[in-house]
């Protein structure tokens, strides 16, 4: 019998995807081209492009008519994105075609419990991209399944702000490796169960991309990829109401570039020209890149600083509307062409805008999968300063619901400074002072104040607002390096217990927690970036220490500081994996037991609540069970530890720097 044979015929006519009339007349007029682009494709392939194509589209158009839609030649713009997406499916590898296949069956994958992420520099880590194959054992064994590899594309010589200056947007670094070798280590990656992410820097480029260099030597096409003015006219405008990235060593958002003789757009530094986004040139650009990436096993896309894609005079230039549209159309360009793809958004703002990079209103949803969950790493380490959950109650109840589609990113530390993003409302509800809050957890995190357990630095002084960010390995500011110096145990002890309790709060939030190199070890402040000259003038090099494989060596041996944070961290690990209430679809609730020194989160679940109860202080705190919702008053289990709670009296008992979670 032969077996029947699809065609095109066999697609669903396109009312059936509810397109609207405006959508379904441009996808009509735009894919003219798609039969001859698909062609060297089996007939299965090209249906299957199709499908996801029409259901997609009306996303597609809806994130690019606003933005662009106003324009004579938008229809012949989305041909040639349609043709794009067509094209960077054609040259997808079949392994990468099953990937999408898995993942159109388990969209929510990046939200699963046994997600856990690990953030490195390749150079600092490995060494070359070649030589993180050499290590995948010992991300086997930490249990890391999302793995974000940093400064992998090409970047400018010297000064490149930590690789965020990128010259080639499609080629690996040639200090790290080859195209290829990004593709062998994604394939060994994907073959271990886990992820890799890498950075798309979205508002700029460095000043010697090659489309920099054009822009500079007078070519009209590639000047209108960059704000480029020939006087300080409207500069002056945008900058009464702009801020500063980085007062000390960048100060304004514009330089005047000698040859070309006109100011440039430079948001972050001199060197890092902004992209302008209006053109839709740009946008292509980018897509056609992010194309090439995927089909070297990207799985997700880190878009760097992506608040500030959108310029309005009279604002800030960050989260205007149109950058949702851009984002809500860039993810839909992956949804079609490489859905095993997923974004996550690098925006660390206020909660009532981060909340829109998941996309709220008619964006609910479509914008990202992941965002940074910048405030809850912030008020760890205010709840840590002061001993007092208060702030962190009150600052993370009040944040907004997130679609049920999407995943925070709880972390601790990353490869950049801690800003103190506390909201002057939020420390008036509980009779504090915002600004004097801020000034002390720079003082206690600088090490400046007395009696205090952290040694960071202090970054970026603004001398304007006070503002002072801070760097800081995680052990340094938990204060492993001061009760190293001293000598003292106890000391020790409670630093590898704060350690503790962070990862155990970021694991225990539902969402994807993120592992940054070394804090499992307990790596301490490096200040031999001092004598880089390509480092030297960011204090931020200070918590990018070099891998310490000599210490990673002591790892099993748990009567080292190595082997009590590793292993403490891998025990948290493996009870997230077994804990389903900690899956990213399930809402995670703040709970205000009225204790002045306990933190407390309630992940709600079908098969029953769990409650997560942190103590941020160096006493036994005492935690009134009736005060528990969902809990009954006997047989609570910790699952951290596989047993039953410690209680008396109607208490738990929560010892120093202890973390529960209690079903």
């Amino acid at each position: 019998m032969t077996p029947e044979k699809n065609t095109f015929a066999d697609l669903p006519p396109l009312s059936e995807y509810h397109l609207s009339a405006e959508a379904r007349l441009c996808l009509n007029e735009c894919s003219t081209e798609l039969d001859t682009v698909l062609s060297t494709l089996p007939e299965h392939d090209q249906l299957l492009f199709k499908l996801r194509q029409h259901r997609w589209f009306q996303n597609l158009y809806d994130g690019l008519a606003p933005v662009y839609g106003h324009r004579k030649d938008f229809n012949g713009f989305v041909q040639k994105l349609i043709d794009t997406m067509a094209g960077g499916y054609a040259a997808r590898p079949k392994a990468l075609k099953l990937l999408d296949l898995k993942r159109d069956l388990q969209p929510d994958w990046f939200q699963h419990e046994s997600m856990l992420g690990y953030v490195f520099y390749v150079e600092q880590f490995a060494g070359s991209l070649a030589k993180v194959t050499d290590h995948i054992d010992y991300l086997d064994e930490l249990g890391a399944t999302y793995i974000h590899l940093m400064k992998v594309m090409q970047s400018r010589d010297g000064e490149d702000d930590g690789g965020y200056a990128v010259t080639d947007y499609a080629s690996v670094d040639k200090s790290l490796g080859t195209n290829d070798d990004l593709k062998n280590v994604c394939t060994a990656l994907r073959n271990r169960g886990m992820s890799p992410c890498i950075d798309l820097v979205l508002n700029h480029c460095a000043s010697e991309h090659p489309w920099a260099m054009a822009a500079r030597s007078g070519d009209e096409h590639y000047q209108s990829y960059f704000y480029m003015f020939d006087d300080r006219q409207l500069p002056d405008v945008f900058e009464e109401t702009l801020p500063e990235v980085f007062p000390e060593f960048a100060p304004g958002n514009f330089t005047l570039d000698e040859v070309s003789g006109k100011w440039v757009w430079t948001t972050f530094n001199h060197f890092q020209w902004d992209l302008n986004w209006s053109n839709p040139d740009v946008f292509l650009e980018i897509v056609d890149v992010m194309f090439k990436l995927a089909n070297l096993g990207v799985e997700v896309f880190r878009l760097d600083a992506v608040a500030f894609m959108w310029k309005r005079p009279g604002t800030d230039c960050q989260n205007q509307e149109e950058v949702f549209d851009l984002m809500q159309a860039l993810r839909t360009c992956s949804r079609i062409a490489t859905p095993a793809v997923a974004h996550k958004a690098e925006a660390i703002v206020a909660p009532d805008d981060l909340i829109r990079y998941f996309g709220v209103g008619r964006h609910h949803g479509k914008v990202s999968n992941v965002a940074y969950h910048n405030s809850l790493m912030v008020h760890y380490w205010s709840a840590l300063a002061s001993r007092n959950t208060r702030l962190m109650t009150h600052a993370l109840s009040e944040f907004p619901r997130t679609p049920n589609s999407i995943s925070w990113a709880t972390y601790l530390r990353c490869h950049d400074d801690i800003g103190w993003a506390i909201a002057d409302d939020d420390a008036r509800a509980i009779h504090l002072d915002g600004f004097a809050h801020r000034r002390f957890l720079s003082d206690f995190y600088a090490g400046e104040f007395a009696g205090g357990f952290a040694r960071g630095v202090v970054f970026q002084h603004n001398k304007v607002n006070g503002d002072r960010r801070i760097n800081g390995t995680f052990a340094s500011l938990a204060g492993l390096e001061i009760a190293l110096e001293e000598g003292n145990e106890h000391h020790i002890h409670l630093a590898i217990e704060r350690i503790l309790l962070g990862h155990a709060l970021i694991c225990g939030f539902g969402g994807m927690p993120l592992l940054y190199m070394g804090d499992e070890l307990g790596l301490l402040n490096d200040h031999s970036y001092a004598t880089s000259p390509d480092h030297a003038g960011d204090s931020r090099w200070v918590h990018r220490p070099v891998m310490n494989w000599e210490r990673a060596a002591r790892r099993h041996d748990v009567s080292t500081i190595e082997g009590r944070l590793f292993n403490g961290i891998i025990a948290i690990a493996q009870a997230r994996r077994r804990t389903q209430q900690l899956s990213a679809r399930y809402d995670t609730e703040i709970l205000d037991l009225g204790h002045p020194s306990v933190f407390a989160n309630i992940n709600r679940h079908p098969n029953g609540s769990l409650i997560g109860l942190y103590n941020f202080t160096e006493q036994t705190q005492l935690i009134r069970i009736d005060h528990l919702p969902d809990m009954a008053l006997l047989n609570m289990v910790d699952e951290l530890e596989q047993q039953q709670a410690v209680t008396s009296s109607g208490h738990i008992h929560l010892r120093a720097y202890g973390r529960l979670w209690l079903s």
